[in-house]
Formats: structure tokens, C-alpha cells, sequence
């Protein structure tokens, strides 16, 4: 497929998010789980024990969001909130990491193929320039 040299950056943006919800959720059926639930169980993941509030802030999105999202990895079994003083605590069960550790493993595959369009470093190049951008615009 061939694009315009003078399309705008968001329909490319909006590509390239569309084609990764699909290869995700395609790879998720089997752990019951949706591309928006899994950023919420990996970060949580990644940062055992956070708080809900400092996870809604990690993800760029209100808490409530994160509230429900939560609630529905709690009832999968894949998460526990714990009430700790004024927050909740979250931290992953061993359910969860192993599906947290299947879902970076299929986040790994759609990166070797973006990797597959690029040399290691345009892919470098790809990757700070789209951190920049989200650092810039956040």
C-alpha cells in the first residue's frame, strides 16, 4: 500500500494503533482479555504494589477508568486491590503474571514486526521519536 507524502500524521497514527488492537486482541482471546484491559494489568505488573491513582497517572487516563478496569481484572482472578490507609494497592496474582508475562511476550512480536520495515536504527530512531512526541504532548 502506497500513502501520500502529504497525508497528516494522525491517520498514520490512528493505523498503525488500529493494526496492534487487532493483532492484541487476536493473541488475547485465549486469556480472556482485551486490548484495554492489558496496558492496565501490565503496568500494574510492572510496578507491584502502585496505587490505583498512581497507575491512572502512569496511564494518562481519570480513575475511574482505571477503577473499572481494575474491577474486572479482580474478577478474572488476576489482580488484588488491597486497601492500604487512603489507596488501594494493586498487586498481580500468580494468574496474572503469567498472563502479563504472555501479553509483553506478544507486544515483543509486534515490535520484531515493526522491525522487519527497519533497520535496528530507524527503529531506535522510531522509538525516541515517539516517546518524544508523547513526553512532548503530555
Amino acid at each position: 500500500m502506497q500513502f501520500d507524502e502529504n497525508i497528516p500524521t494522525s491517520p498514520l497514527v490512528s493505523l498503525l494503533y488500529r493494526k496492534q488492537t487487532t493483532y492484541i486482541n487476536g493473541k488475547l482471546k485465549d486469556v480472556s482479555l482485551s486490548s484495554g484491559l492489558y496496558p492496565v494489568l501490565i503496568n500494574a505488573y510492572k510496578n507491584e504494589g502502585i496505587s490505583q491513582e498512581e497507575l491512572a497517572k502512569k496511564l494518562h487516563v481519570n480513575e475511574s477508568t482505571v477503577t473499572r478496569n481494575l474491577d474486572k481484572l479482580e474478577k478474572k482472578g488476576l489482580i488484588m486491590k488491597t486497601p492500604e490507609k487512603r489507596k488501594k494497592i494493586i498487586n498481580v496474582t500468580s494468574k496474572g503474571e503469567k498472563i502479563a508475562q504472555k501479553v509483553l511476550d506478544y507486544d515483543e512480536k509486534w515490535d520484531d514486526m515493526i522491525k522487519e520495515s527497519l533497520s535496528d536504527e530507524e527503529f531506535k530512531d522510531f522509538k525516541k521519536l515517539l516517546i518524544k512526541i508523547c513526553e512532548d504532548l503530555l
